[in-house]
Formats: structure tokens, sequence, C-alpha cells
């Protein structure tokens, strides 16, 4: 895979790269003022490099059949110990590109972004083809848009749980009060904002704003794009408690420009993204411990074991939809740049339409029991 190019062909390339892993990082540099992209995109690639090179290929070597073996090895990557493995370093010697089984959607994503990759290695004349091209049903299997967004917590089990996060179980001013506080906050702003774990993890005291009588959140988000977002009295009343936790004012002044907001243990320091997403998973598995233990509904137990960080946003999106906040404004809030995505979140019409559906009875048209006529089969018309 890291062997250099055949001379003849370095003619026609516009990048310098002397191997597959450099021509990617040569794409992967077209993002990096994105950083979140960056990362999920090197992520991808790096899979298949580490994959090509278990089975003695270069990207120049991918035709339609080594397409086909890849995809069937995102749906089950084996040998597992070598591939999957928990989350670590990555200079950890355990260290490993996966952490289980890719669903449908996400296998969905990872050939979408190495389609675009591969166009642009193309362009970059690093190889020949683009083999996604030859996809017969190419439209249908990269559609990575779903119709509706499922993959978040239904509002019983939301206030389950934030009934749970509110549950007094720590000692005063120990340690686990403040670990306690910092996760009911941390539930707290995911629902109220929509954060992206990565907003969560660099977001500043500084960020939250008051102007003309009123509290924003000013963000950085996906693709480098600056947005305000209107701060709920709920989300006020969230930052002044953990303010107060930290030992700080209830409001946040202009002079905590740098200020993280999201403290470790010793409330200085900052939360990174891994951390943090450890931490969300980690509260949310023992949340469906504590639900089971309770007698919870199966379906709900299921939900808390599968959800991860991610589901906190699609959780908040879809609950302001179906408080009946308008598209418009909802889809500023989420930071979406286009009105159809955040239309997947809007999950009332659907409940309206099955409400409906229950006019449409057996009963409806019929007052007497229906008595099939045996005429028909006897030889009378």
């Amino acid at each position: 895979m890291l062997e250099k190019a055949d001379n003849s062909e370095l003619l026609h390339r516009r990048i310098d790269a002397q191997n597959d892993a450099q021509a990617v990082m040569a794409w992967l540099d077209e993002y990096a003022d994105s950083p979140q992209t960056w990362k999920a995109y090197r992520r991808e690639s790096e899979r298949l490099l580490l994959w090509l090179a278990s089975q003695r290929l270069t990207l120049g070597d991918i035709n339609r059949e080594a397409l086909r073996q890849f995809e069937a090895f995102l749906a089950d990557p084996q040998p597992s110990e070598q591939w999957v493995g928990p989350s670590k370093p990555r200079t950890h010697p355990e260290w490993r590109p996966f952490r289980g089984v890719l669903s449908p959607a996400s296998r969905r994503q990872s050939l979408v972004i190495l389609q675009g990759m591969f166009a642009w290695l193309v362009e970059a004349g690093w190889v020949r083809h683009n083999p996604f091209r030859l996809m017969r049903d190419k439209s249908r299997r990269l559609n990575n848009q779903t119709p509706r967004i499922e993959r978040y917590l239904e509002g019983d089990l939301w206030a389950w749980l934030w009934q749970w996060l509110n549950s007094p179980s720590a000692e005063k001013g120990g340690r686990d009060e403040f670990l306690q506080a910092r996760r009911r906050f941390i539930f707290g702003f995911a629902y109220l904002l929509a954060p992206r774990i990565s907003e969560m993890a660099d977001a500043r005291m500084g960020d939250f704003q008051h102007s003309e009588g009123r509290w924003w959140w000013h963000v950085v988000g996906k693709g480098s794009k600056v947005a305000r977002i209107p701060l709920p009295e709920d989300m006020l009343e969230c930052l002044a408690e953990w303010r107060q936790g930290l030992g700080l004012p209830e409001r946040p002044s202009s002079l905590e420009a740098t200020a993280p907001v999201l403290r470790a243990l010793d409330g200085q320091r900052g939360l990174g993204q891994n951390q943090l997403y450890r931490l969300i998973k980690a509260t949310f598995h023992q949340a469906a411990h504590a639900l089971a233990a309770d007698g919870g509904t199966p379906g709900y137990v299921s939900a808390l074991r599968q959800a991860t960080p991610h589901w906190l946003r699609h959780t908040s999106i879809t609950h302001q939809a179906q408080a009946g906040i308008s598209l418009r404004h909802l889809a500023e809030s989420a930071r979406h740049a286009r009105l159809d995505t955040t239309s997947r979140y809007l999950h009332n019409e659907d409940s309206e339409w099955h409400r409906e559906q229950q006019r449409h009875r057996l009963t409806n048209s019929v007052t007497t029991p229906l008595k099939p006529s045996l005429s028909r089969y006897n030889g009378v018309d």
C-alpha cells in the first residue's frame, strides 16, 4: 500500500504524494477547516486503507469485486479480534478501527464518504477510475437520507431519564455530588440546545451572552458556521445551578471568554470530546440498568442501551418539533442548511395520520354481520 507509485503513472498526477496514505492525506487536507468532518473522513478512509493492506491491494487495485468485498467487510469485520475493540487512544496497542458492527446507516455513510474520496482522487490523477460508478443501484445504496429520524428518546422515556438524573443520591460537597451535578447539566444542555458533542466540549462560558434583555448561545458549528441560539429559561436555570456548583456567579460575563463550560474534577480544566462521549454513554448504560431494575418497559431499556450522545441532539430537535416550534426557527436552532433535513424530525404528522386512520373501521359501513351467499357456488346465477 505504501510503496512508491510507478514512475510512468506519475506524469499525470496533480498532487505531491508518493503512496496511497499520502494521497488520502492530500484529500483530507481539503477539510482542514472543518475538524469534525476531517475526523469522520479520516476514520472511513483509514478503515479502507487498513483493509486494503490486509488484502495486499492499493487504491488503484479496487475494482467492482473488491468494492463488493469491502462492503461485506463493513457489515462484519473479521477476524473481530483484529478489527473490533473498545475505545482506546490511537497510539494504544489495543486500538482497533471499529467499536462494533456498523449499522446499515453507518455503512451507507462510509460508502458515501469514500465515493467522494475516489472522485477527488480521480481528478487528482492518483487512480484511473472510481469503482463506485459501477454500482448498478448506486442511487439507492448510497442514499444516506432516511425518511424520519428514529434514533431519539420518546417523550415518556426522556421524562423518566430526567427525573432519574435529578434523583438525590450524593452527599453534599463531595466528589459524587460534583459528578452528579455535571452529568445533570450535560444532559440539560444537550436537550435544551441540541448541540453536537464537539460543540459541547468546545463551549466557553463567554459564549453565553446577554443582548437587549435576552440571553443567547453563540456557537461555531459544523463547517465553521457561526450561529446565535436563543436560551430557554430552563437552560438559564441549568447554567446558573452548574455555575453555583463551580463557585461562580449565576450569570457568565465577558471576562470568561476562554473559560470552559464543562469542567474536569478540579473545576478548572475542560472536558475533551472523547471523555464527554464516554461519560454520556456510561450514563445511558447506568440509566438502562436502573430502568430494568425498576421493571421498566423492555423497549425503553433497549433504547437506553443503544443510545449514543448524538441521540440527545435528535431527541432535542424532535421534542422541539412536537412542542410546536416552527420549522423555520427549528432549522435555525438546529443549524441545518436545508429545511428538508429538519423536516425529518417532524413526527407530529405521523401521529395525526395514525390517529385519523383509526376512523376507518370494519364496522363503519356494515351494521349487520355479512352472510355469504352460496347461490353462485350452487350453480345459481
